[in-house]
């Protein structure tokens, strides 16, 4: 990374900014961080355009509401060269006439939006009026046989003859949502004591309410009691229950009346709001087509003022400097940008000699970007430290495999891994939620561990839990041998992987066991040198001679003369055959227990000399130990001494007083200083940290193991208690449970082999990186690249 100096022309300032925010190789420094961010140069600008993205906020909402879908922003290819990605600067005019343009926009819509809503509150009102009405028939002939109040003389069929029933009591009518009729009820006959006749009818169909934007479920109701004071009280409890109180005259004429005025009036109302809305529509799709296009185009526009925000303004030679850190790999590629313009003003590009620590750059592809973002998700790595993205790529996908080995179902996961990966251009311009965001951006990490699941399945012979027999066995059973247990005659060795003739033997539980155990420590021990030896890499580049010797070489000492030591017996066990030399294998882990509670008792030799060697290993590890503990320290401490030696504090007489040190420090960034108990406590951790977690991290790799195990197990009962059931049948009812079965087997394949094991696996592979391998030369603390680039700010839009 180069620290780089731009003298860039107040004319041409915002060109040059725009092109480099299309190349995204500029991550600029605030120069103005002393600078109130309501007191800098282009916060004009940027509260006109902050007011432009709320309008078009307003614009998506209606849009959203209304079930309007919005064109999506022309796609841009990762794959194309930036120079062919590059697009002219949109003119300033150009942003006035959007900026004017969205105003008359927003006022349009707001009058159109006003206008309907006002209508659809008018519409809601007359159609729970017109309920009311229709329903109040109902009510009075009932209230009349409940009551039993009809005046003399008048007929009890009064309705049928279109007079009215007189009722000596007065009420309440209106229309109240369905879920509060109840407790109005229950409400009005405490408060009431019971003085009073309430009676309900249901609307049949929902009644949309244009406030919260829902359509409500509503119940019309009437109370008859006495009294007017009594009646507005019935009035102010109902409203409180969100109630709409509508009158209701007791005449049967006057009631159909006002019946047929509302249907007139409800008829107009509906041909005026079809206009209102259809006029709306019209506008908001005219407005779909183009709105992602001017939130890009906004977006790009204030990103830029942003950041010219961050320049220091020479008012006398009327230009803008930035300061940013650049890959020096592209201080070509800015030179040339900030050299094409059309004005002939030209712009300079000075770097910088800094002390200054700089950002961590790693560069990726599509590709190598999401094992990348595996180890960033860790943590940023320090400035120029070896970074582990590369090796990650084969190694995240195997340790996975190696837990996942199935050639069946590695087989269904590169396939779903390959659809993606085939059609990404496709996925990547449709909207995606979370979840499937996720699995597309780390679309080649699920097809490369679909592609080592099955060469370790292929290496475990498993293929849906079942083995294949792909070239002849070493193992031969006999003929005419009668017994409760059978022993197989071994006539050779098979070529690759595990031979197919343990596959439902009695003893084959125990022999994978073995297996996958043992191979665990061997990836683990492997995993972790060469991690290890990352350190070193490290250590060279920073030139640091005493983490070599005083850390690297006691811990690399340390963890060969144990796990390594462990590992070459393993192997060698492996290549013995015990049964041909007719001696018992003897067992690694009660020999390395002994060779540490009894140095030099051997109780099963695996070769000779073995006591010799075990105690000089033993000796060696030990001598590690303090040899961790104390060198680095002890050369600190007379490297402070000898500091503390040759310094001189300067004396200044002045006026800062006599005897008074004076410390100058032009760097702006913190430094840390450690006197030697500082030092002293970090190693002590460090060290008891390393002699712990070398043999804690060992073992943790024993996961491998028992997940690898737990696979291939619930992958032989899926298959027992499903489809292996359907194939003693026969006729149409054997065809009838294979099909059935095969659909159980395989949806609970997918569901829980695949999707819940393979996250386990997954996460277990996780863990294996960033704890067991990466804290084993890890330093951090970087701060990671953050270019200003366009693809960035429009990532981030909601459009």
């Amino acid at each position: 990374m180069s620290l780089v100096q731009l003298y860039i022309p107040s004319e041409i300032s915002r060109d040059a900014v725009y092109a480099l925010g299309e190349s995204g190789t500029v991550q600029f420094r605030d120069l103005n961080y002393k600078v109130n961010t309501f007191q800098r140069s282009f916060v004009k600008e940027i509260r006109r355009l902050d007011n432009v993205q709320r309008q078009y906020r307003y614009f998506k909402q209606e849009l959203d509401e209304r079930g309007i879908e919005m064109n999506p922003a022309p796609y841009i290819d990762d794959d194309e060269s930036p120079s062919s990605r590059f697009s002219v600067p949109i003119k300033p005019s150009d942003i006035d006439d959007k900026v004017e343009a969205a105003q008359i926009l927003e006022e349009r819509l707001q009058q159109l939006v006003e206008s309907a809503d006002a209508l659809e509150i008018r519409k809601k009102d007359l159609l729970q009026q017109r309920f009311v009405l229709s329903g109040a028939a109902g009510f009075f002939q009932r209230a009349e046989s409940t009551l039993g109040s009809i005046a003399p003389g008048e007929s009890n069929d009064a309705e049928a003859n279109h007079t009215t029933p007189r009722i000596n009591a007065s009420y309440v009518t209106g229309v109240i949502p369905r879920s509060k009729k109840n407790i109005l009820e229950k409400i009005l006959w405490r408060a009431l004591r019971g003085n009073l006749f309430m009676d309900t009818v249901e609307i049949s169909e929902p009644i949309y309410d244009p406030k919260t934007k829902e359509s409500v479920d509503k119940d019309v109701f009437i109370v008859f009691s006495l009294g007017t004071e009594i009646i507005n009280r019935i009035k102010k409890i109902a409203e409180s229950l969100d109630a709409e109180i509508y009158p209701v005259d007791e005449d049967y004429t006057l009631r159909e009346e006002k019946l047929k005025e509302l249907n007139l009036t409800l008829a107009d109302l509906y041909t005026v709001l079809e206009s209102t809305n259809r006029t709306l529509d019209t506008e908001l799709i005219a407005l779909a087509q183009e709105l992602a296009v001017w939130s890009q185009t906004i977006a790009k526009e204030k990103s830029v003022y942003e950041t010219l925000n961050l320049f220091d303004y020479d008012i006398n030679r009327k230009t803008l400097i930035a300061e940013g850190w650049v890959p020096t790999s592209d201080l070509d590629t800015v030179k040339d940008i900030l050299q094409t313009n059309d004005t002939g003003l030209q712009s300079v590009v000075n770097i910088l000699e800094t002390t200054r620590t700089p950002p961590t750059y790693h560069k990726t592809n599509k590709f190598t970007a999401a094992f990348q973002a595996i180890c960033d998700a860790y943590g940023v790595a320090e400035y120029k430290e070896v970074n582990p993205g590369l090796p990650t790529i084969v190694t995240f996908p195997f340790m996975f495999a190696i837990m996942f080995g199935d050639l069946g179902h590695g087989f269904l996961l590169s396939l779903v891994a390959l659809m993606l990966v085939i059609h990404e251009k496709k996925i990547a311009r449709i909207k995606r939620d979370e979840i499937f965001d996720m699995a597309f951006s780390g679309r080649y990490i699920l097809l490369l561990m679909g592609v080592f699941s099955m060469v370790t399945g292929f290496l475990y012979n498993d293929l849906f839990s079942k083995s294949m027999t792909i070239f002849k066995s070493g193992w031969e059973w006999p003929e005419h041998q009668v017994g409760e247990t059978i022993f197989a005659k071994k006539t050779g060795i098979y070529p690759i992987g595990i031979d197919p003739a343990w596959h439902g033997t009695e003893n084959a539980l125990l022999f994978t066991n073995s297996y996958k155990m043992k191979l665990s420590i061997l990836m683990g021990f492997i995993h972790m040198s060469y991690s290890y030896v990352f350190s070193l890499v490290n250590y060279v580049h920073f030139k640091s001679a005493i983490d070599v010797i005083g850390n690297f070489i006691p811990g690399l000492i340390f963890m060969q003369s144990i796990f390594g030591y462990l590992s070459i017996c393993i192997v060698y066990k492996w290549s013995v055959d015990w049964i041909a030399i007719e001696k018992p294998a003897p067992g690694l882990l009660n020999m390395l227990i002994s060779m540490f509670l009894s140095p030099g008792t051997v109780a099963e030799p695996l070769y000779p000399h073995q006591a010799k060697v075990q105690v000089v290993l033993l000796l060696l590890a030990l001598i590690c130990v303090p040899w961790l503990l104390l060198l680095k320290p002890l050369y600190m401490k007379r490297v402070l001494d000898r500091e503390a030696a040759e310094y001189e504090p300067v004396v200044d007489g002045g006026e800062h007083g006599a005897g008074e040190t004076v410390a100058h420090d032009d760097d702006d960034e913190e430094h840390e200083s450690h006197n030697f108990g500082d030092i002293m406590i970090h190693q002590v951790i460090h060290t008891i940290e390393f002699c712990l977690n070398t043999v804690s991290h060992t073992a943790s790799y024993l996961r491998l193991w028992a997940l690898s195990l737990a696979h291939a197990q619930l992958s032989t009962v899926l298959w027992t208690m499903t489809i292996q059931n359907s194939f003693g049948a026969t006729g149409f009812a054997g065809v009838f449970m294979t099909v059935a079965m095969f659909a159980m087997w395989f949806s609970l394949t997918v569901a829980i082999l695949i999707v819940m094991e393979g996250t386990s696996a997954m996460l277990h592979s996780l863990r294996l990186h960033w704890v067991e391998s990466m804290s084993k030369f890890f330093v951090g603390g970087g701060k990671a690249y953050e270019p200003f680039s366009f693809k960035v700010v429009l990532s981030s839009e909601e459009f």
